[in-house]
């Protein structure tokens, strides 16, 4: 966790929302099946204090990194060491961002065998803000994204949760602190409440998919047996 997400609002949409200058430079599209290392936007602060739009690389390559080729390995920090890793320390005190998304999946192992596909996204279509972190390596941007144990239902599904950031806290975790261990805390319950835990087809599991098809509802399968049942 967290492996795949969807992120499909236009940086126009996403500037809006995040009250952030546009620097993407029309290089983003929409996906619904977001892999490591794809470009995606992310928000960051100048060093002039404005925040921005930027298209970034999912997989934190450290700027001493003597390569880029770890990225894929680098897609997510733990929100309980990331303060003292020799590789997300620096970005975490320094290079905070948040990462826009639709919405995430994760699987679930079936009794029978086999993987069920979740997509975990707010109910009232709202966007979601994940904590991140990023760096530059030469002229590549990239970041990952912080994961804390999972909380309430979530947790049936997965026991890593991306550290979702609501809206008020959007400013404290872009803005410098003292102690930025303070800004750890996962969400509220009743806020994580409005997040719909949804189950979707098996096409997400192949990278090369993409399209809203992605994240439709399909009935799992005792809800198909029940139909069939209801049929005769």
């Amino acid at each position: 966790m967290c492996g795949r997400y969807a992120t499909t609002r236009s940086a126009g949409d996403l500037s809006a929302l995040f009250e952030s200058y546009d620097d993407t430079g029309g290089r983003l599209a929409p996906d619904h099946n977001v892999a490591p290392t794809d470009p995606v936007p992310l928000v960051r602060v100048e060093a002039e204090g404005g925040r921005v739009l930027s298209a970034g690389r999912w997989g934190l390559v450290p700027h001493w990194s003597r390569s880029a080729a770890g990225a894929a390995r680098m897609i997510n920090a733990r929100a309980e060491t990331v303060a003292t890793s020799r590789a997300y320390a620096d970005p975490f005190a320094r290079r905070r961002c948040l990462v826009p998304a639709d919405g995430w999946y994760e699987w679930v192992r079936r009794p029978a065998g086999g993987k069920q596909p979740y997509y975990m996204t707010p109910r009232d279509g709202s966007v979601l803000a994940f904590a991140g972190i990023w760096s530059r390596w030469e002229s590549l941007l990239t970041f990952s994204v912080l994961t804390t144990a999972a909380v309430g239902e979530l947790a049936e599904v997965h026991d890593r949760m991306p550290l979702l950031l609501p809206r008020d806290r959007w400013a404290a975790w872009l803005g410098p602190v003292d102690e930025p261990a303070t800004l750890l805390a996962p969400p509220s319950a009743d806020w994580l409440a409005g997040l719909e835990i949804r189950p979707v087809g098996p096409a997400v599991g192949d990278v090369r998919n993409d399209g809203p098809g992605l994240i439709e509802r399909v009935p799992l399968a005792d809800e198909r047996v029940e139909e069939e049942i209801t049929l005769f």
